[in-house]
C-alpha cells in the first residue's frame, strides 16, 4: 500500500509559529516597530473582523519587500541551522524518519511562505505545498503569487499536487481550524497528533 502523509507545518511539526520567528530573525529592530504598528490589525484579525491573507501579506511586505531572492535564501538557510533543533517536535521527526524507512512519501501543506519553509522541507526530505512569495527581477514584490494556503485552499493545492500521482491512502496531520478541510479530505485525519 502506497501512502502519502500530509503535514501541516506550524504547530504540527513545530512548537512555534515560524512566520513571526523568521521575520524577527531577519530584522529584529524593524520587526518590533512593525509589530506594534500592526498590533491593532492583529487584534481585529483575532476577532474575525479582518481577512488573514491581507494582514499577513502586508505584515510580511513591511519587513521583506524589495529584498533579493539570494539574500532571503541565505537567511532562510541560516534560520534553519539555528532553529530546526529547537522548534521541530522530536516525535514528529522520528515519525517522518520511520515513514521514509517504510518507503512512503510525505508533503508539507502550509500557509507559511516558501521563503523560510524550503530548507525545512529539503532537510526532512518532504515535498512542499505552501503560500508562494512573488519575486520580480529577483526581488520580493511584497505580494503572494498564490492564495494563502489555508482552509479549503489546502485541499485545492493538494488535489493539484496529486494529479497524475498514485497513492492508496492519504493521511493528514494538523493542529488548527485551518487544517480541518485537509483532515476531512484525507482517508485519515489526525489532530494534534505530535503534541
Amino acid at each position: 500500500m502506497v501512502k502519502l502523509y500530509c503535514f501541516d507545518f506550524d504547530g504540527t511539526l513545530t512548537t512555534k509559529d515560524t512566520m513571526f520567528l523568521f521575520l524577527k530573525f531577519y530584522n529584529k529592530k524593524q520587526y518590533y516597530r512593525q509589530f506594534l504598528k500592526f498590533l491593532p490589525l492583529f487584534i481585529l484579525l483575532k476577532m474575525g473582523l479582518l481577512k488573514a491573507e491581507q494582514v499577513k501579506e502586508s505584515f510580511i511586505a513591511s519587513l521583506l519587500k524589495g529584498e533579493s531572492q539570494e539574500k532571503l535564501k541565505h537567511a532562510s538557510e541560516k534560520f534553519y541551522e539555528l532553529n530546526a533543533e529547537i522548534i521541530l517536535r522530536p516525535n514528529a521527526k522520528r515519525f517522518i524518519s520511520q515513514m521514509h524507512e517504510e518507503g512512503h512519501s510525505g508533503v508539507i501543506v502550509s500557509a507559511s511562505l516558501n521563503i523560510w519553509l524550503e530548507p525545512f522541507a529539503r532537510q526532512l526530505n518532504l515535498d512542499l505545498i505552501c503560500t508562494q512569495a512573488q519575486f520580480v527581477d529577483n526581488k520580493f514584490s511584497g505580494k503572494f503569487s498564490t492564495p494563502n494556503c489555508t482552509q479549503q485552499e489546502k485541499v485545492v493545492r493538494l488535489k493539484r499536487y496529486l494529479d497524475g500521482k498514485r497513492f492508496d491512502r492519504l493521511i493528514a496531520f494538523g493542529d488548527s481550524s485551518g487544517d480541518f478541510p485537509m483532515l476531512e479530505y484525507s482517508n485519515e485525519g489526525h489532530y494534534k497528533y505530535f503534541h
